[in-house]
């Protein structure tokens, strides 16, 4: 499903949370203002990097288009064209989306959708993937296990069975516990749900390749890396105020977060809505999804201010990683969640994705003390 980003508003006057005001020194009459109109950020910055992503964008699909979308098994080729694909499409749909009163609004709003639904479309594939080797590698540790080597992944097939050692392997017996009894059903179960689910995916991404929606968006982005369509008075204009109110909109977001309670190692709130019946998302994952989203758009925001090179501020690697594991984690719990309700299945197979879901949720929670941990960290020598 693609991403929608959020639009909530602000207010970019406010100083951020852990940002100390300090007040900026005189400069000289005359030479310094000239100094620092000569060297901010116009509206021609937004245009630059747009250009490049959208030459990205180009270069990725014909790097796609040339390796037929489809390779043998152990090529990874087309995963990184497909994930080259979602980043520059990402990156183009931010700044249309930070920067929208510098260019034509009716073009950036019609295209926003479209780069979202390509960046969702392409992503489903690797997150199925990625969502079962974590599940398996994780029962393979609560179980006490070891996985078999050259366990191929590839794209253009299913992923192979026999995750769990099996009698007759040659590998040492583990204890024959409740969850060592159930953990290879448990993986077998989750192998088949979430191939099943990778290989449709897949197939979606190749239809959507080839779709006429998908020729429609390449033809804007191949105009997009020749002409940005920019306001009237964008070239001149100061980019700087969208990115702080981009900056703004995650500062009020992560405010509202319950940090404090990422702190303990327990969450017995967590727990309850873990224990619901309801296959519906985790509610307390909602907030987090959300400010990973404005992480996202602040940090490329400031790739536009910056011309292109990563942020000056070093929180932003280690919370945006953080809170890409929560991501990971949620959702594989979720994953597991629901295929212990699969109807008919043994006990100790549904005791064993029981065990999975715990281990996930407890992986969301070290994911957001990690993440408070890196955002309230200060750079130590910044003035």
């Amino acid at each position: 499903m693609a991403q929608r980003h959020p639009d909530p508003t602000g207010s970019p006057d406010q100083v951020p949370a852990g940002f100390p005001a300090v007040p900026p020194l005189p400069a000289p009459p005359g030479r310094g203002d000239a100094r620092e109109r000569a060297s901010a950020p116009t509206g021609e910055a937004v245009a630059v990097y747009l250009r490049a992503q959208a030459t990205e964008f180009l270069r990725a699909l014909r790097l796609h288009r040339e390796t037929g979308g489809a390779a043998a098994a152990g090529a990874a080729e087309p995963a990184d064209a497909a994930r080259a694909l979602r980043r520059s499409a990402r990156r183009i749909s931010a700044g249309l989306h930070t920067f929208r009163a510098l260019l034509d609004t009716e073009w950036s709003d019609e295209m926003r959708p479209e780069l979202a639904w390509v960046s969702g479309t392409l992503g489903l594939e690797h997150a199925y993937e990625a969502r079962l080797e974590r599940l398996l590698l994780a029962l393979h540790r609560l179980s006490g296990t070891s996985a078999l080597p050259g366990r191929a992944v590839t794209a253009a097939g299913p992923l192979t069975a026999a995750t769990v050692p099996a009698p007759g392997t040659g590998l040492p017996a583990p204890e024959r516990g409740p969850l060592t009894v159930g953990a290879a059903k448990a993986g077998a179960l989750l192998d088949r749900r979430l191939t099943l689910a990778r290989t449709r995916a897949h197939s979606t991404a190749l239809q959507a390749l080839g779709s006429s929606r998908f020729h429609a968006v390449a033809d804007r982005v191949a105009v997009l890396a020749s002409e940005v369509p920019l306001a009237p008075a964008a070239p001149a204009a100061d980019p700087r105020p969208p990115a702080a109110a981009a900056e703004e909109r995650l500062t009020h977001a992560v405010a509202a977060l319950p940090l404090v309670t990422a702190g303990h190692p327990y969450n017995a709130e967590a727990l309850v809505h873990g224990l619901s019946p309801e296959p519906s998302p985790h509610p307390q994952d909602g907030p987090w999804h959300q400010v990973r989203l404005l992480l996202r758009l602040h940090r490329y925001a400031q790739e536009v201010l910056d011309g292109g090179g990563p942020p000056a501020d070093t929180r932003l690697r280690a919370a945006g990683h953080a809170l890409n594991r929560h991501r990971d984690a949620s959702e594989a719990a979720s994953a597991a969640a629901q295929a212990a309700r699969t109807p008919r299945i043994a006990p100790a197979t549904a005791y064993a994705l029981g065990v999975l879901h715990a281990d996930q949720r407890h992986e969301v929670e070290a994911a957001r003390f990690a993440f408070q941990r890196a955002w309230q960290k200060q750079t130590v020598g910044a003035p």
